[in-house]
């Protein structure tokens, strides 16, 4: 589950059915959390783990949430949580 904020406003992706072990994703998620939207989206693009291609996607479409039914701005997205 990704989650982003702007102002106390939560958005949320959960992913599921995604195969990977939990040690591989924790490595990757684990850089990107309290990050913003732009950091973690030029982290996962130039992290060479496999495991980043799945959480990019959740990123995404975490931030696509926040932008189209709130009208939020990708420039005032932050990560503030990601398990």
């Amino acid at each position: 589950m990704i989650r982003i904020i702007k102002k106390k406003v939560e958005v949320s992706a959960l992913g599921q059915h995604i195969c990977m072990s939990a040690h591989k994703a924790r490595r990757v998620i684990d850089q990107i959390r309290g990050r913003s939207y732009e950091e973690t989206l030029m982290i996962l693009e130039l992290m060479p783990y496999r495991a980043c291609y799945p959480i990019l996607k959740l990123v995404y479409s975490a931030a696509a949430n926040g932008i189209h039914n709130l009208g939020f701005n990708e420039g005032s997205l932050f990560i503030i949580k990601a398990e």
